[in-house]
Parts: structure tokens; sequence; C-alpha cells
């Protein structure tokens, strides 16, 4: 039967439900890379430990684990920990970040729809507005929110009680966080950059998830030039099989990882070329330094905040550069790979 707009209407006794399959209905979901369970992870074995001790006294004890702050460079597990956290204790994850909250009622209308037990993830927690942390104060610790109505004599306070909640903190810039938050925190934990030989782990579990073949040499390869970052190795394993998958016939070797992330600019210690030119800045302009960051991003017409949270902190671990007090050195390391001499060593 015919609507008058042109649209067919199920007549009586027709089937409205198909219980045939349709070709999306096989479609795999988005594959995610993330381990799901603390027994999948790898590296960060301390963290690994207290959460896994913390999660398992709170279950004893019925209680919920206290809320956890993880600080560190980009890419080192934080928001996967908090997946983690959720399905360890069987709670929701709700996910935000702290330039999101701009205003309080945002950060209320969040708290307020919180179940027991559920895991609230706040990215860049050290970004969070003055008035929308003092808010974050009562919530952590007492569980409760309050309202001030009105103004002047007329003001009038209620307190709305929450259900009791595990938050979950992630910064890449713990300095700038205030200290009356930070030590609201029951478990602190910092995220170093983790070691070749954990990443090649990493990368062999992820290659077998995304049904790519890849051999000893190539993991190795991949994995030292992964910058000591899961999130890094990630992307590299996805454009290597990329490379490989249409120049190498899908084989993944270390042939085929040097190939495609020379395409990529990635060199043999995984610097990037923003990385180069950062260090052949303070070793050409500056002499190898000591210079400060702010002359230094002028010249490279970058963000002050790019070089300190996405450069910085490889070439401090790996001792490419040297932070004094009158600004940062390129150490003879950071020489020797760019092929630069020291002056004083040509005379």
């Amino acid at each position: 039967m015919m609507s008058t707009d042109g649209f067919r209407f199920s007549t009586v006794g027709q089937k409205i439900v198909d219980t045939a399959s349709l070709p999306m209905d096989s479609e795999p979901e988005i594959l995610s890379l993330r381990p799901e369970r603390l027994s999948e992870y790898v590296g960060q074995a301390r963290t690994i430990e207290t959460l896994r001790i913390g999660i398992e006294a709170a279950h004893q004890r019925g209680e919920i684990i206290d809320h956890v702050l993880f600080h560190g460079p980009p890419g080192l597990g934080k928001t996967t920990l908090a997946h983690i956290i959720a399905n360890e204790i069987g709670g929701k994850l709700i996910i935000t970040s702290g330039p999101a909250l701009e205003k309080g009622g945002d950060l209320i209308g969040m708290l307020t729809q919180l179940e027991a037990g559920d895991v609230f993830f706040i990215d860049e927690i050290h970004r969070l507005s003055r008035s929308v942390e003092e808010l974050l104060y009562p919530a952590m610790e007492d569980f409760c929110i309050d309202f001030v109505f009105d103004k002047g004599l007329h003001a009038r306070s209620h307190r709305f009680r929450l259900k009791q909640f595990v938050l979950v903190g992630a910064t890449t810039r713990v300095g700038l966080l205030s200290s009356p938050l930070r030590h609201r925190f029951g478990i602190f934990r910092n995220l170093d950059f983790y070691s070749p030989q954990e990443l090649e782990t990493i990368i062999h579990r992820n290659a077998f998830l995304l049904d790519q073949p890849i051999d000893v040499e190539g993991t190795a390869e991949l994995a030292v030039r992964s910058r000591g970052t899961p999130r890094i190795a990630n992307r590299l394993l996805k454009r290597v099989r990329d490379y490989a998958q249409v120049k190498c016939g899908g084989r993944v070797d270390r042939r085929a990882v040097a190939e495609a992330l020379e395409l990529e600019g990635i060199d043999s210690l995984g610097l990037t070329p923003l990385d180069r030119q950062y260090l052949g800045t303070i070793i050409t302009y500056y002499n190898g330094g000591p210079v400060g960051i702010e002359a230094v991003a002028a010249t490279l017409q970058e963000e002050t905040d790019t070089l300190v949270d996405v450069v910085e902190p490889f070439l401090l671990k790996t001792g490419l550069i040297i932070r004094t007090s009158s600004g940062r050195k390129a150490s003879d390391a950071a020489f020797a790979h760019l092929g630069f001499v020291r002056e004083e060593q040509c005379r």
C-alpha cells in the first residue's frame, strides 16, 4: 500500500523484521589495538602492579579504587590504562578533556550522570579552568557537589550527592597541575618511555591482530625507530604494512621497514624531520647552545608548547639535548648523529 508521499507501508501480516542476514551484519567492528586487561598490558611494570594491587584490595573490601593520575609524554598508554581500569572494575568509561569542560555546568552535567563504579577520565587535566577545578574538589573527596542559588542576601547552598566514581586524570604537564588537585589523587604514577624489547612485544602482538606477518629483524628495526612510544609504533606499523603491500608483495622485513620509514622521514634513531630541525637549529644557529627554548621556537616558527611536549621528551631521554639553567644544549651524540663537528674539535 502506498502513502500519499510515495512511501510504502507494510500491510497486515507482512513481516516487518526479516531474519535473513544482510552484508553489513557480517562487517567487523573497528579493530582496536588497545589491550583490554592488565594481564595483556606490556611495559610500565610498577604502574601495572600498583593498579593490580589497588583494584584487588578495593574489590575485597567492596569499595572502589582511589582516584588515579597518570602523567608522562603523549602516546605512552594513559588513555589505554583508563579503559583497562574500567574493564577491571566493571564500570562504564566516560571520556572528556580539560579544554572541553569550559564551565562548571559542563562538569556538573557529566558528574550527575555517573553511576556507581563508573570511571570518569579527564585527558589533559592540567588545562581545567580554575572554577571547574574547584568544583572537582568536593566531588573527589566527598562525592558531592555544592550548588549556590541566587546572590547576595538571598544566596542559598544545596549539596547534591553523587554516586561513587573513579576519576582518572592524564596530563603531559604535571607541573602545571595545582597542588590541591594533585594531592587529591590516591594513585599517582609516571609513565616512562618503553624499552625496545617491550616495543617488540607490542609490535608482534599488534601485527598478529592486523594479520600482517613480520619477521624478527623487521620487528626489531621498527621498535628501535618508534621513539619508545607504543602509539608511534602502532602508527609506523600501519605505514610499513601499506608500503609492504604495495612495494614488497606484503612481506615485512628489515629492508621493508627501513625503506618505508625513510619515506616517512624517520631516521635510524626514530628522529622526525622536526627533531632534526630542532637539533640542527641549536647547532648551526647557536653553536650548540645553550639557548632558550623561545629563541629556538622563533627560529623554527613553531609553538613553544609543541617543542616542549612533543619534541624534547625523547631527545632528553636519549641524551641528544641537555637542559641547563642557561637553556638547551646539543650533546656530542647530537653532533655525531647529524654529522656536525664541534668548533673546538677543529682547532
